[in-house]
């Protein structure tokens, strides 16, 4: 007969790949929702360049007038900033770059580094929420900790109690792995 803290472990075990799994969806989701809005963008700046050319008020070349929409910028930062499709995060080795995770990583790995650089301990992923200006939701903070989670299963962070993150031995600086 299974003991009943055997079941509980496959159980959360079942669960925690199903939040991975959802998560890499999701970072996949917005990666393409992201390359759409630049489409998007682009055809709409494309549409407005050909009216431009085809309607000239006096019969001369039209010197359209390019204003920039800041929705283009942020549509541009998006699209850089994202995730990338179907990111993943590498074990954490000797002299790996953190530069090969998404920016999302690297942001939650660079606020602990900040933390260890001024000896403030370990961080929850309420506190992160808050320190990167999300709204501190459930949904926020769950999908922090999926990425923390993560970040501690591939060696980059370490979790010595439960729901307070610092970056693991070996892991400094945001120029690379040491």
């Amino acid at each position: 007969m299974p003991s009943v803290v055997g079941l509980l472990d496959q159980h959360e075990l079942v669960a925690r790949r199903r939040v991975d799994g959802l998560q890499e969806e999701t970072d996949r989701i917005q990666a393409e929702l992201a390359a759409a809005e630049l489409e998007w963008r682009e055809w709409t700046i494309a549409r407005r360049r050909v009216d431009s050319v085809l309607a000239p008020d006096d019969g001369a070349p039209a010197e359209a007038e390019v204003t920039e929409d800041p929705q283009d910028a942020e549509v541009q930062s998006a699209l850089r900033d994202g995730a990338k499709p179907k990111s993943q995060v590498p074990v954490w080795r000797q002299g790996l770059a953190w530069s090969v995770l998404s920016v999302d990583y690297q942001r939650i790995l660079t606020a602990l580094a900040d933390r260890a650089r001024l000896r403030q301990g370990p961080l929850t992923c309420q506190e992160m929420a808050a320190l990167f200006g999300m709204d501190v939701v459930p949904a926020r903070v769950e999908a922090l900790r999926s990425k923390a989670k993560r970040l501690v299963a591939r060696g980059w962070l370490a979790e010595q109690q439960p729901g307070r993150f610092t970056l693991a031995a070996g892991v400094t600086g945001p120029g690379g792995g040491t």
